[in-house]
């Protein structure tokens, strides 16, 4: 993250950032914002005055400054604290202000490294809706730990591995939501093949532990819906169901992927 920034340079390898060459300043300022995790703020700023300056430092003019800086404000709500300093904020608070600044003067190129850390429950679901509102406006680059956000966000991953990509893929291809269907039950089936014939073309699999039959649909022309509508019926009426999930979690698939 910090290599793409131009913070660090690499011994070895390349970064090409938006198809012009590793970072530069002549050529990606404005284009380009990052989050560094644990990032520190100038304390004695009011919150306003600090976004409106990184607003002037992304190339706006002092009417889009403010306006930027007040549509952000509002959206991680913070738009009642303008006029706080930085250091009056609580740590959640400053994380927004940091994922606030990022997104000013709408750059081309979003780099957020833990953006929900630090955030409580309401306002890391307001972040997680905000980066979500931003689909196709912009690439957004998230680094996290937390593997459920990164599912819930994020339409492509790659896990690393000490310094080695070891997969790298579309969300729903690494979680195959397309061909993989959980039914957590309240009954468990003493035998499979009468739902076997249901579905022939299907591999079915049940989990004492977690009480769950997987579905799983290899080259299959059937949705999931499709599969629902078959299967459901009978499982409701025989073993009651619980839950419906699609494919596995991407915690699966990452340790499924390291081994």
């Amino acid at each position: 993250m910090l290599s793409v920034a131009g913070l660090l340079h690499l011994d070895a390898g390349e970064i090409n950032i938006l198809g012009r060459g590793p970072f530069d300043a002549g050529i990606h300022s404005g284009r380009i914002s990052i989050l560094p995790q644990d990032s520190l703020l100038p304390q004695n700023c009011s919150v306003s005055s600090m976004l409106y300056r990184f607003a002037r430092m992304q190339g706006l003019d002092d009417s889009a400054a403010r306006k930027s800086c007040a549509a952000l404000l509002k959206a991680v709500g913070l738009e009642n604290r303008g006029g706080s300093t930085v250091a009056s904020l609580s740590h959640g608070m400053r994380m927004r202000c940091l994922i606030a600044q990022c997104f000013i003067g709408n750059p081309e190129l979003v780099i957020l490294d833990e953006p929900l850390n630090g955030l409580d429950s309401v306002q890391a679901r307001r972040i997680r809706n905000f980066i979500k509102s931003r689909t196709g406006k912009q690439t957004i680059v998230i680094s996290s730990h937390n593997l459920h956000d990164l599912e819930e966000l994020c339409t492509h991953v790659a896990f690393v591995e000490s310094g080695r990509v070891v997969k790298n893929a579309a969300m729903n291809s690494i979680t195959r939501a397309s061909s993989v269907i959980n039914y957590v039950l309240s009954g468990a089936p003493s035998d499979l093949s009468d739902l076997e014939m249901l579905l022939p073309q299907a591999q079915l699999a049940w989990s004492d532990g977690s009480k769950t039959l997987t579905c799983t649909m290899e080259n299959s022309a059937m949705d999931a819906a499709e599969i629902n509508k078959i299967l459901l019926p009978h499982l409701i009426d025989r073993y009651g169901v619980v839950a419906v999930t699609p494919g596995q979690s991407l915690e699966e698939a990452y340790f499924a992927a390291i081994g």
